[in-house]
Formats: structure tokens, sequence, C-alpha cells
């Protein structure tokens, strides 16, 4: 079907999931750049205002699951369209806050439950419109979140800077339902959708999973737990990038130069990563990717100087980009389309709460040790645990029916 079918319309699909994942995360992350002008000019405390993205993550693993699942029984198309509106209201609202809680509710809960629909149901349709080139497409859908720091980043840097912030926030929000919602009207469910319960990848018969069978195998848990510890270690140093730049002395909108070539390299990461995995295999890649990573979380360390973090910001991007789209690759490969939206919802969910961790630490650890560098020292800690984690997947291709012993079916 995705010979006939897939590259026709599946890369349309392709595109839009890409623009959802680009406008929404974009509008998420761009907390970074908002962080020092709403705690000067409300008088919040940077933990307090970076809370507000430990809440967007919370929110957003939650959301995902349920969102994927939704996405499984109802369609696609409807679950991000619900997603589009709910960002575009949390954006306006939050740009109307007066008071700590109000931002926080509006940007950390509202922004967060409808980052949650974009990703996991995006990458399932991905996956299903396209099969001869799966990993590419999934990382295609990432490469949004690496465009984003390319353009939502400095657009609301240019809006603060002759605007305010308020009216940065509110603009952003505007333009992401103009954009975001033509998007939603592109989604179609796949061809080969109706087929996905009697065929399976290669031809081979699909598995009839469900999601509990799922949640017990060895696979998930090793997955949850790999993405749990690799969006953990780099969180952190993501988040707090243009300030630890600016805090090194470096001007404002040139520290979000910083954050956009980080961005731009993960585009580039997950492209590398996506067509290496579809050669030489994704657990391989995956390990890999995390391992530079961790290596390049410890090198915050070192840097101070501008081309210092241009350098490490090419590596870092590469690395933390490129590991994302593999994550659906293997959940795809092995628990194959019928489930995947819930399947990679829960395991997004874990990817979400590690998320939610760098941020407030690192603005905790700033505000306690008015230096990063502890933020560093832990990051790498988990980077390395995540490697560890990564390399004990069970590689094992799917069985051909599901075992009331799970953990045998995969030995």
């Amino acid at each position: 079907m995705s010979k006939s079918f897939g590259f026709s319309y599946g890369w349309v699909v392709v595109g839009a999931g890409a623009m959802m994942t680009c406008v929404g995360f974009g509008a998420m992350l761009s907390l970074a750049v908002f962080l020092q002008p709403i705690s000067e000019a409300m008088g919040w405390s940077r933990s307090g205002v970076s809370a507000a993205a430990t809440i967007d993550f919370l929110c957003m693993g939650l959301a995902a699951f349920f969102w994927g699942a939704l996405s499984d029984r109802f369609g696609t198309r409807i679950v991000v369209l619900s997603g589009t509106l709910l960002l575009g209201a949390g954006l306006i609202a939050a740009s109307q806050a007066t008071t700590l809680w109000q931002f926080q509710l509006a940007f950390g809960v509202l922004i967060g439950i409808a980052a949650g629909s974009f990703y996991a149901p995006m990458m399932a349709a991905a996956s299903a419109w396209i099969e001869d080139h799966r990993s590419l497409a999934v990382a295609l859908v990432s490469a949004g979140m690496g465009v984003a720091p390319l353009t939502v980043a400095p657009f609301a840097s240019w809006l603060i800077t002759t605007y305010d912030w308020r009216t940065a926030m509110l603009v952003i929000g505007i333009v992401a339902l103009a954009l975001l919602i033509p998007a939603s009207l592109l989604v179609r469910p796949a061809p080969q959708a109706a087929a996905s319960a009697t065929a399976g990848v290669d031809g081979a018969p699909d598995v009839q999973w469900t999601a509990a069978q799922a949640f017990k195998t060895p696979q998930f848990i090793t997955l949850a737990l790999a993405h749990f510890a690799c969006c953990a270690a780099h969180s952190g140093p993501i988040f707090h990038m243009v300030s630890y730049a600016m805090v090194c002395g470096i001007a404002p909108l040139t520290a979000v130069t910083v954050y956009s070539l980080a961005g731009f390299s993960g585009l580039g990461g997950r492209l590398l990563l996506g067509a290496l995995a579809d050669r030489i295999g994704a657990k391989q890649v995956l390990v890999g990717g995390l391992f530079v990573q961790a290596l390049s979380v410890a090198s915050y360390l070192a840097v101070g100087q501008l081309g210092e973090f241009y350098a490490l910001s090419v590596v870092f991007g590469l690395a933390y980009g490129g590991v994302m789209p593999l994550y659906a690759v293997l959940v795809r490969e092995y628990f194959g389309a019928r489930i995947m939206g819930t399947v990679f919802g829960a395991v997004s969910a874990f990817a979400s709460l590690g998320m939610a961790l760098g941020p407030l630490a690192g603005g905790w650890v700033f505000d306690t040790f008015h230096t990063y560098n502890w933020l560093y020292v832990g990051s790498f800690a988990i980077g390395i645990a995540a490697v560890a984690v990564a390399l004990s997947f069970p590689s094992a291709r799917r069985p051909s029916q599901p075992s009331l012993d799970l953990g045998r079916a995969t030995a």
C-alpha cells in the first residue's frame, strides 16, 4: 500500500505531522526564551516560571497515553484538531495571566495536554502510511521539533524585544491556530489501516496484542525506561541553554542562536540517525546516540565562549535530536500498527515525565547555587543510565502469536 498510496499522500501526512510538532512543541519550548523576560517583568522566580514547563511535560505525559488510545479508536484527525484548539487557548490565556498560578495553569496544563495530542498520534499515523522508509518518515515528523528552535524561538525573541512578552505569546497563539487547523484537516487514515489487523511488517501475520499484554513485555518496559532517562538527561540542558549562555556573558539575542543551532542540528540528527536506523537497525543507533548525548551534557561544564557553545550545540543537537524518533520505530517493529498509538503514547508518557524533571531541577539548581554546574553533573549521570538501559533492550522479533508467558515469548 505504501508504494501505491504512501508516496502520493502519505508524505503529505508526514509533512502535516512535522508542522504540528514544530508549532506545538515550539510554542511549548519557547518558554525557555520567555523565562528571563517573564521573571523580570512579573517578579516571579525562575523556579516558578520553570515549573510551568514541568507541568507541561507532566500533563503532556498523562495526556499522551489517552490521545494515543483515542487516535487508535477514533482516528488521528479529531485528536490533533482538538489539540490545536487547546494549544491556541492555552497560549492566549497565558498571555493574559496576572498571577503565577494562572500562568502555570494556562501554559502548563492546557499547553501540556495539547502538545500530547501531536507527537504519538502523528508518529503512529506516519508509520502506518509509510512502510519502505518508516524510520525516515517518523524522523521527519519528529524533525518538526528540530525546526522549532529555528522558527518559533527566534520569532518569540523578536516579538519580546520589539513589544513585550504578553504580546509575543498572544501572537504565537493566534499564529498556531492559523497554521495547525488547516494542517489537522490534511490528516487522513492510512489505506493499509484496514488491513493492519491481518498483515504486519514484511507481510508477516500481525500479532493481536492487547494493550495490557504489550505493557507487560520487557520490550515495552525497557523502551519506557530508556526514553524516560534519555529525556531526563537532556531536558534541563535544553531548557536552560539560553539562560546558561546569558550567564556566561552572551547577549540575549545571540544566546537564542545557540539554542537555534542545537535545534537545527537536531533536525539533521533526526534525518541522519533515521536513515542509519533503516540500514543498520534502530537499537544500535539508539545506543550510540545516547552515549554521545551523555558526553555532550558533561561538556557543558567546560564551555563558556560563544564559539564553544556553537560547537557543542552541533554535537548535542545531533545526538538528542537523532535518538528521539527511534523509540517509535522500535515500538512499531515489535508491536505492529494496530495499537501503536496506545503503546507509543504510553512510552511517550514516560518520556514526558523525564522531560518534566529538567526545567524545574535546573531552575532550583540556579536559584540555590547561582550556577548550573550541578545540573550538568546530574544530567550526565542520568544519560549514562539511559545508555545502560538501552543496551539491555530485548531486540528479538515479535512472536507470530502473543504468548501467555510474555517474558518467555521474547526469549
